[in-house]
């Protein structure tokens, strides 16, 4: 062999030292497969995304309950408790909004709509709202899961696919041949679920959180409904295991 051309060799060898990386592989897959890559990146970085903000979210929201024991409730009124707030807290706008409804039970709209009712609806509209906040991005997350995997089955139907025909134009099925194609299918498949299994994970994760400060959300708007129309609020008594056998064989006797 000619000085030159085993310099080339040599050098090419230095070159491409794995040329069934990743990198080559979208390489060889030309558009579709850096099409299906960039989607799939995208929804990665999304699904990350949302995790991040929505627990951050979920946390503050824990948080202020917390507070609201402390703060409104230790207060001579609710109005004076729900001031000590943040004037963003959902638990803020959930107590203004109550008492923006039973100090506004004036008729006109409401003529036929007693101050109970009025008052039930106007929490439940703002508890309502709550929810939509912090529901919003799961549909995404939902979405991710369902077809990330299928995402990448279609990058895998491609690579076999180019595979295939690179045995047909060689008439013969060597390595060379295929170890591109295949290796790039394998790559796609592995994505599909590399996006897909957090973001299924995350999705129940949050939506468990979410039910957790609902709970918060509503025991707070009973309490203030209790509030706005007794004068008090609703007593509760700690869970205590005595309690706990007391209402099971109440309940068992019924």
């Amino acid at each position: 062999m000619a000085p030159g051309l085993a310099l080339a060799a040599e050098g090419e060898v230095a070159a491409g030292e794995n040329p069934y990386g990743l990198i080559p592989a979208l390489k060889q897959g030309g558009p579709i497969a850096w099409g299906l890559f960039g989607i799939l990146i995208i929804m990665s970085v999304v699904t990350w995304y949302i995790f991040f903000t929505k627990w951050f979210q979920q946390k503050k929201l824990l948080d202020e309950a917390a507070d609201v024991e402390k703060k409104v409730w230790s207060a001579a009124t609710l109005k004076e408790g729900a001031a000590k707030l943040d004037k963003d807290s959902a638990f803020r706008q959930l107590a203004d909004d109550g008492l923006r409804a039973f100090d506004h039970h004036e008729g006109r709209l409401t003529d036929q709509i007693d101050q109970h009712e009025w008052v039930t609806m106007t929490l439940n509209r703002s508890a309502g709202l709550i929810s939509s906040k912090l529901q919003s991005g799961l549909s995404f997350l939902a979405s991710t899961g369902a077809t990330a995997p299928f995402i990448g089955l279609l990058g895998t139907v491609v690579g076999i696919y180019r595979a295939l025909i690179n045995i047909g134009i060689a008439g013969q099925a060597s390595i060379d041949k295929v170890a591109g194609p295949v290796g790039e299918a394998l790559i796609m498949t592995a994505l599909g679920l590399a996006v897909a299994v957090p973001a299924v994970l995350i999705y129940n994760y949050l939506n468990g959180r979410n039910k957790l400060v609902m709970e918060k959300i509503n025991t707070f708007a009973a309490d203030v409904h209790g509030y706005l129309l007794s004068g008090a609020r609703m007593a509760r008594t700690t869970p205590t295991p005595a309690n706990v056998a007391t209402a099971t064989a109440t309940a068992a006797k019924k």
